[in-house]
């Protein structure tokens, strides 16, 4: 089975559904990470290519229940700490090797942005993080609607392909 070609068709969809289920970009770009860790880990359980999505979307749902979860429990845990006279609270930040790999995604993805020409970089960045809609992005840019669609068309595609590139180490793409 060929992980990044499943990673790649998959992980865009995947990502718009754990905004909905994490509320906010962060919490979905982190639980995707750790999904795709995971599934990669694992990927010799899965029977069947077609059900990637599937499988990677409840593994993603998961990963995003238990960080609520930990969320939640955070203030009864550090006062429970603090009951048991404990001065300093336990860190429940990831690892830092989590950490540096949430970091260098951050940093790779930031530096894809940075290398798209300036029309694909303004409607993605107004699509895609500010996450106006498609009438917003297109009045902000003075566009009609249907060039907005082409060129958020076009950005999303580019995204893609740097992306890729970048994690597959492809010697073309060269960013800043």
């Amino acid at each position: 089975m060929d992980f990044e070609r499943l990673t790649q068709q998959h992980k865009d969809a995947v990502y718009r559904q754990m905004l909905r289920a994490c509320g906010n970009r962060e919490d979905a770009e982190d639980v995707l990470i750790e999904a795709l860790l995971k599934a990669y880990r694992r990927l010799n359980d899965l029977d069947a290519p077609e059900a990637f999505r599937a499988w990677l979307a409840s593994i993603a749902r998961r990963v995003c229940w238990q960080l609520k979860r930990r969320e939640a429990l955070k203030p009864l845990l550090q006062l429970s700490v603090l009951e048991e006279g404990g001065d300093e609270l336990a860190d429940a930040a990831p690892s830092a090797e989590e950490q540096a790999g949430i970091a260098e995604m951050k940093r790779l993805f930031a530096a894809v942005l940075d290398s798209l020409p300036g029309d694909a970089r303004a409607v993605y960045q107004l699509r895609a993080v500010e996450e106006l809609s498609g009438e917003e992005t297109a009045e902000r840019l003075g566009l009609t609607l249907a060039a907005m669609k082409s060129r958020w068309l076009r950005a999303r595609k580019l995204v893609r392909e740097r992306l890729d590139a970048a994690l597959a180490g492809s010697p073309s793409m060269k960013l800043k």
